[in-house]
């Protein structure tokens, strides 16, 4: 997701709109007409005080049970299509006993009850909204390339609680993942960036990162793709980095050591080869 609006703004201040199959910007670009495309955008005036003591109820309820569910569940992009397309359920729920029996009434009635609710949650192009809260690498690459070109106070990057760290300190690959070096790296190095310090984020979240760091013996333990960032960052020295020859992809799809993305054994093959070193990394 792109979002788009002021930089300093406290989390009280923040209200996003969220505009479906939308391509007014020189920094979109799409060859299906934007069909699937969400984007949020700041908007100060989207919300009254309810609606966003509403915002801040699902925030808290996140932060408050995150180790046990570690997705957002989508919870903001709920709020906001229910609230769009005057979202009222009128069929009634029904309870049933731990020894009743389910009829084909009760059945049908809870069956219309859940697809009026999920009809309300399609977008107007036709596609389904869902946050990707799966990988823990993509967002922070991004916020390192606009700090070295100079664009990070002019994007504004809304930080996601579905980015809140293990209870150990640490980031996995993904919000269900065991604690990495790759991922703890370098969503340590986005929060100060972010503009966090020492001891800034929820519950101390800065100073626990750079414990889990140190305490595995430091960044030098992070895999290749976690030395290449940190180097084009300018944080660690491109001789640490292991050679990785553009030949390799001159060869076959079929050889093992073959990085062409798309559904093809050569990408997951690259993937484990260079993740690999995840586990190593925390010994």
């Amino acid at each position: 997701m792109l979002m788009k609006g002021p930089v300093r703004l406290t989390e009280k201040e923040r209200m996003w709109r969220l505009k479906i199959a939308q391509g007014d910007d020189p920094y979109l670009y799409s060859t299906n007409n934007f069909v699937g495309r969400q984007t949020w955008e700041f908007d100060p005036n989207y919300a009254n005080s309810q609606e966003l003591h509403q915002v801040e109820i699902a925030r808290q309820h996140f932060l408050d049970n995150h180790f046990h569910v570690k997705s957002s569940s989508d919870a903001l992009h709920h709020i906001r299509l229910l609230k769009e397309n005057n979202f009222q359920q009128t069929i009634l729920p029904v309870k049933i006993g731990e020894n009743e029996e389910v009829t084909h009434e009760v059945a049908t009635a809870t069956l219309r009850r859940a697809i009026r609710f999920y009809l309300t949650l399609q977008a107007s192009d036709g596609h389904w909204p869902a946050e990707n809260t799966g990988h823990l690498f993509f967002l922070p690459p991004l916020v390192m390339c606009l700090y070295i070109t100079g664009h990070l106070n002019t994007i504004s990057i809304s930080t996601s609680e579905g980015d809140s760290p293990n209870q150990d300190g640490g980031w996995g690959l993904h919000v269900e993942g065991h604690s990495t070096m790759f991922c703890t790296t370098l969503n340590y190095i986005c929060t100060r960036l972010l503009g966090e310090g020492p001891n800034g984020g929820q519950d101390n979240a800065v100073a626990r990162a750079q414990k889990w760091i140190l305490d595995r013996r430091g960044v030098t333990r992070i895999p290749t793709w976690g030395k290449t960032w940190l180097s084009i960052l300018g944080v660690f020295d491109w001789s640490g980095n292991n050679p990785m020859p553009p030949e390799f992809w001159m060869l076959h799809f079929y050889l093992c050591i073959q990085q062409r993305c798309g559904a093809t054994v050569g990408w997951c093959t690259c993937q484990c080869h260079i993740y690999m070193g995840r586990d190593l990394s925390v010994q």
